[in-house]
């Protein structure tokens, strides 16, 4: 069941990514500067996430609706936001460098990918 659940959430995080990356690569394409365009695109795929997540990768594991689920919800939006900071702060650190912003973004999706992945494995769906 766990290589189940990790292929779920592969297949989710790729929608949400289709999400994210279009987003961003607009943003860029109209001017923005780059960490505020991965932050666009990476919020965008926040919302995307959580309903595949929530019914379609941790079946089952979605609380109650009221008081349980708005907790599981904000823990959700807690390891974005860490998904989130990893992401900006790997594109800035990218910028500083001169490297190409769409490099740096690619670096922050692999290593942002696995460490929500596994807050929301063992914290948020637990």
């Amino acid at each position: 069941m766990i290589g189940n659940i990790y292929v779920r959430y592969v297949v989710a995080s790729g929608g949400a990514l289709g999400l994210d990356m279009g987003l961003f690569m607009a943003a860029l394409a109209l001017g923005v500067e780059p960490v505020a365009a991965a932050a666009i695109g990476y919020c965008s795929g926040i919302a995307a996430h959580w309903l595949l997540s929530s019914r379609a990768v941790f079946v089952g594991r979605l609380a109650e609706k009221g008081s349980p689920r708005r907790q599981q919800q904000l823990m959700f939006l807690g390891s974005a936001l860490v998904g989130l900071a990893i992401t900006v702060g790997i594109v800035g650190i990218g910028q500083k460098l001169q490297v190409d912003p769409r490099l740096a973004k690619i670096a922050a999706i692999g290593i942002s990918f696995q460490v929500t992945y596994l807050l929301r494995r063992k914290l948020v769906f637990a």
